[in-house]
This record gives structure tokens, C-alpha cells and sequence, in this order.
């Protein structure tokens, strides 16, 4: 076989990297309060999403803003993981770092009500 349909076929790397990805989760759950919030936040909204949409277009938007956030959020808790393991004293640029990775949550968070505003509102007033 070819090398590089071997690599495709490795099934053992695909279940190690399932595992340190779920480690990740598992970290993230323990150790990231906001990370947790979110997640209450998409266990929530997720069903009502996809009751909400009518197409799957819809319904992967809703939830694709979600799921947004928790990517975002997981980036994040790496890059201040990080930050700190390089050094516990203050930075200017470990602490800009850490805003912008905050930043963006924030972005993603403001992207969750205005998908579900411009799916759900134009849907609302046509049904009325």
C-alpha cells in the first residue's frame, strides 16, 4: 500500500486523536468556567434551534452559531492556557493576547442573536 493511503487508513492515529480531543473537552469542562456557561447555553438554545428552523439551512445556521461559540471559547482557554505556562509574571503582549483571543468570543457571542434575529424575525412576521 502507498504511503500516503496508509496515513489516510491509520485508524489508530484517528482513535488517538479522538482521545486527546476528548481530553480537551474534558479539560475544558473542568477547568473553564465561561467554557461551561456556554455549553449550558448550547444544551439549551441547540434543540430549540433546530425546532425553530424551518430548512436545514435554517437549522445548521442556528446551531453552526452555537457551536461557533464553543470553538471559539475551546481557542481561547488554549491561548490563556499558554500564555500562562510561558510565565506568570505580567506582559503587555501576554495580556493583549489574551484580550484578543477574549475578544473574539465576545464577536462570536454578539454572531449568536443576530443569525437567530435575521432566521427567525422575518420568519415570525410572515407567519403573522
Amino acid at each position: 500500500m502507498a504511503a500516503p493511503l496508509r496515513g489516510i487508513l491509520d485508524l489508530a492515529r484517528v482513535v488517538r486523536a479522538t482521545r486527546y480531543s476528548l481530553a480537551g473537552l474534558r479539560a475544558a469542562i473542568t477547568n473553564e468556567a465561561a467554557f461551561r456557561q456556554e455549553l449550558a447555553l448550547f444544551v439549551v438554545l441547540a434543540p430549540l434551534g433546530l425546532w425553530l428552523g424551518r430548512t436545514g439551512v435554517e437549522r445548521a445556521l442556528l446551531l453552526g452559531s452555537l457551536l461557533l461559540v464553543l470553538i471559539v471559547e475551546l481557542l481561547n482557554s488554549a491561548i490563556e492556557t499558554l500564555v500562562n505556562r510561558i510565565g506568570s509574571e505580567r506582559h503587555e503582549l501576554s495580556g493583549i493576547a489574551k484580550d484578543i483571543a477574549s475578544a473574539a468570543v465576545f464577536v462570536a457571542l454578539i454572531q449568536v442573536p443576530v443569525v437567530w434575529a435575521l432566521i427567525l424575525i422575518p420568519g415570525y412576521f410572515a407567519s403573522a
